[in-house]
């Protein structure tokens, strides 16, 4: 049997509803990609903004039902007891996640966990950290370096931003990390930023072009923080973008396109190439220093994910958050 948070709408109803559930464990191969996969007893998983949505159901996360919640999971393959982990793909949208003791994932969706990160710390990373990382290897594909200038990360106090502000620091860049939580300012120099920069000054129509400030931006926000981010950057800046918490619209203007010749960067996490993820976690698993991660890691108990995730939609939360499976 497995424990597992299921979420569920009944048919024509607008509402999901999320439960816990005790399953048998022929349950977890519930669609046909996952059929064939490896058996995974999942030891931690995480909890992200997108799983908040789906078990709080404000937001259509989840792509069919009953499905069980949970973006990131790791643990043992049940075949050989190797610590794996597996991010993406689709999983608690299309197909059962991480929140539940089994998961049954295929082979090539599981990234064996780089030393000498342990199984906890690889969900502390997540898809949060995965996001982050690629977020950056963008701004350095378009020759975005630490003498290019200052760097701003929006969200800065949550997920993404906490960890995209820790590795950018790590790489020497001049940090500045954009929030709307004062009283988080002395959390977020603690990773190394450099200054803090109200989110407030970003969430109001901004004018087509503003003053040159930015080399290059990290941005989880979209909406109107993403338009005036993109009227800031200085000549070919660039700007990662990989959220939408604060809108999925842009109202921008094309003028720092062409008068500056700026870019701007999507980052999709769920469909990067598998060949392309290892590289990622070893790159991740060098930069990231364990202690600081820890530090910035809260520990959610598997019977309270469902109020933490409307602590996480309300900003109650900080960082990185970890949740513990029942053994």
């Amino acid at each position: 049997m497995i424990e597992a948070l299921l979420i569920d709408k009944e048919q024509g109803a607008r509402q999901t509803t999320a439960r816990f559930a005790t399953l048998p464990d022929t349950a977890v191969a519930d669609d046909e990609a996952t059929l064939d996969g490896a058996m995974v007893r999942v030891a931690w998983s995480s909890l992200n903004y997108k799983d908040a949505l789906a078990i709080t159901g404000r937001a259509p996360v989840v792509r069919r039902f009953p499905m069980v919640p949970g973006i990131d999971l790791a643990g043992t393959r049940s075949a050989d007891g190797r610590a794996v982990l597996a991010t993406g793909f689709g999983l608690g949208e299309r197909y059962w996640g991480g929140l539940a003791t089994q998961a049954r994932v295929p082979d090539d969706w599981l990234i064996p966990i780089p030393p000498p990160l342990s199984v906890r710390q690889a969900m502390a990373i997540g898809t949060a950290g995965f996001t982050a990382l690629l977020c950056l290897e963008a701004l350095e594909a378009h020759g975005v370096t630490p003498a290019s200038g200052p760097v701003v990360v929006s969200g800065a106090s949550g997920g993404v931003g906490s960890i995209a502000v820790m590795l950018l620091a790590r790489l020497g860049y001049d940090v500045a990390a954009m929030t709307g939580r004062p009283a988080e300012e002395s959390f977020l120099t603690g990773l190394g930023a450099r200054r803090i920069v109200a989110r407030a000054e970003y969430e109001q129509p901004g004018k087509p072009l503003a003053a040159e400030e930015w080399a290059a931006a990290i941005d989880v926000a979209g909406g109107h923080v993403l338009a005036n981010l993109c009227a800031r950057l200085r000549p070919g800046g660039v700007v990662a973008a990989c959220g939408l918490a604060g809108g999925m619209d842009l109202p921008a203007s094309v003028a720092p396109f062409i008068l500056r010749g700026i870019t701007l960067a999507g980052i999709d996490s769920v469909h990067c190439p598998v060949a392309r993820r290892a590289g990622v976690w070893a790159r991740l698993a060098t930069l990231l220093d364990p202690a600081q991660l820890d530090a910035m890691t809260s520990e959610v108990a598997f019977a309270d994910v469902i109020a933490a995730a409307h602590d996480l939609l309300e900003g109650r939360l900080r960082g990185r958050v970890v949740v513990r499976l029942p053994a």
